[in-house]
């Protein structure tokens, strides 16, 4: 049960003080001991606008089933008996089943703060219906795929790039090189100077990556398996009722669901 007071209602003296560690919930937000809790963020922990499925969706269930991991819960799941599909699906495992809006970045203000700029922005922003998804190969990776084109869906991901910069640290010059070394068009360099990530605005693609990048063999292996275990699931009619905020602790942690804020736009 969650306490009243931190953004997932932890307060300062039932969740954590100089001698008492934080529950939960507050490892996974960000909290820490009393008198630190608007501090966090700084330096380490990074942040992320993503969508994913509503926890009550069965793309829920079995998206986390396949990846091996639950990001609202943090718990482990047993995943589909695929020879390798615990090393196939390692990266993807990491980050949680979502399709990015705004990108990881590591924050330059209080968690607090971008928690309050992530409600105002969803609260200005309103549902909209989500096109059929479909497994689909996207250079080498398979991933859910929108089948149908969505404006709605890329101007909410511009938006969100745009609406929390003011958090985003600049990436260092390692993470630059890294980024430069993938072979980037001259757009997506320009994204990457500007945003911190080549694939944004008009070189954003709506994808919930499922494997790693894929050998043609493997490729043909897995796509089978992994058609059946979703189902129909996928092109089910779905609206867009609310954005996820997913927080890294450190670096090399898994990805969490810090928490889920509504579309109240009008």
């Amino acid at each position: 049960m969650i306490a009243a007071g931190c953004s997932r209602g932890c307060g300062p003296t039932s969740c954590g003080s100089a001698t008492t560690p934080a529950c939960p919930s507050c490892a996974r937000c960000g909290a820490r001991a009393r008198g630190s809790r608007d501090a966090r963020g700084a330096g380490r922990v990074r942040a992320a606008l993503y969508w994913a499925p509503e926890a009550t969706d069965p793309l829920h269930a079995l998206g986390s089933a396949w990846l091996g991991r639950d990001a609202e819960t943090a718990a482990l799941v047993p995943q589909p008996g695929l020879p390798g599909i615990a090393e196939l699906t390692a990266a993807p495992r990491g980050y949680g089943l979502h399709a990015t809006l705004k990108p990881p970045f590591r924050l330059t203000q209080p968690y607090v703060a971008l928690r309050g700029a992530v409600a105002g922005f969803a609260g200005r922003t309103r549902p909209f219906a989500l096109p059929p998804l479909a497994v689909m190969d996207l250079k080498g990776f398979l991933a859910l795929r929108e089948t149908a084109p969505c404006p709605p869906l890329h101007a909410l991901a511009e938006a969100a790039v745009q609406s929390l910069d003011a958090f985003r640290a600049p990436a260092d010059e390692a993470e630059l090189a890294r980024r430069r070394r993938a072979g980037l068009s001259p757009a997506q360099a320009a994204m990457l100077a500007r945003w911190g990530y080549p694939y944004v605005m008009a070189e954003w693609q709506f994808h919930v990556t499922l494997t790693r990048r894929l050998a043609p063999a493997e490729h043909a292996a897995v796509l089978p398996t992994l058609l059946a275990h979703f189902g129909t699931v996928p092109g089910t009619p779905r609206l867009v009722t609310e954005l996820c905020l997913f927080t890294q602790m450190a670096p090399g942690a898994p990805f969490l669901i810090a928490e889920r804020f509504p579309l109240r736009g009008t």
